[in-house]
């Protein structure tokens, strides 16, 4: 990737939120779905995806599939059948939105950055990354973790709650297997325990941001 090119993705990264990033990935991985599909997998209601397909078709990012009366399993990667007909309308990157997917399961340091802007500071992508592992984990370890006050680390975790990248944990007790960062047989929620979204956790598994880290 160009110097140029890079700046292009960046630039398309900022105007993106975490649903219009997972969108794009989805379909860099299922080549061609539609919106019932996408708002399933990712954990978020209907209408939102349907508004976020709106946006980033208007935006140049994806376009509708057009032409023919049915899907095949080759070109929808998604679909179990081998051949569907075309009872939804199909989405599928534009040049532009192929190109941020691309870079981004590419070069992990850009999710980085993408969640670094969207928050206003460092830490997102440590963050959903170690609840992923953990399961559920509450400020004052996450706090450790950063190397930040506990302010900081709550305002953090506060605006990824708004942003739909974290879920405040709602049990008064949380089992070993719920906490694999701190494991006790029982853990009573004393404090706020955190865990990544389902739309946080689709994020990083189809940027595969954990694989190439590990590279």
């Amino acid at each position: 990737m160009t110097e140029d090119d890079q700046k292009g993705v960046e630039f398309g990264l900022r105007g993106l939120s975490p649903l219009g990033l997972y969108v794009l990935l989805h379909l860099k991985k299922a080549n061609v779905d539609y919106a019932k599909s996408i708002a399933s997998m990712a954990g978020v209601p209907l209408e939102s995806v349907i508004d976020e397909l709106d946006r980033l078709e208007a935006s140049g990012l994806i376009r509708r599939r057009v032409g023919g009366t049915s899907i095949k399993r080759s070109e929808a990667r998604f679909k179990l059948a081998d051949e569907v007909t075309k009872h939804h309308v199909y989405y599928e990157l534009s040049d532009a939105g192929e190109a941020i997917a691309r870079a981004i399961r590419k070069d992990p340091s850009l999710l980085e950055k993408y969640f670094d802007g969207l928050v206003g500071r460092p830490g997102a992508l440590k963050v959903i990354l170690a609840v992923i592992e953990g399961e559920n984990e509450h400020a004052g370890t996450i706090a450790r973790l950063l190397g930040e006050s506990l302010c900081r680390t709550v305002e953090l975790l506060d605006r990824m709650v708004e942003l739909g990248l974290l879920i405040r944990v709602k049990e008064k007790i949380i089992k070993a297997s719920h906490r694999r960062l701190k494991p006790k047989p029982e853990t009573r929620t004393h404090h706020v325990y955190y865990r990544a979204s389902r739309l946080a956790e689709m994020i990083v598994r189809f940027s595969e941001v954990r694989r190439r880290a590990t590279q």
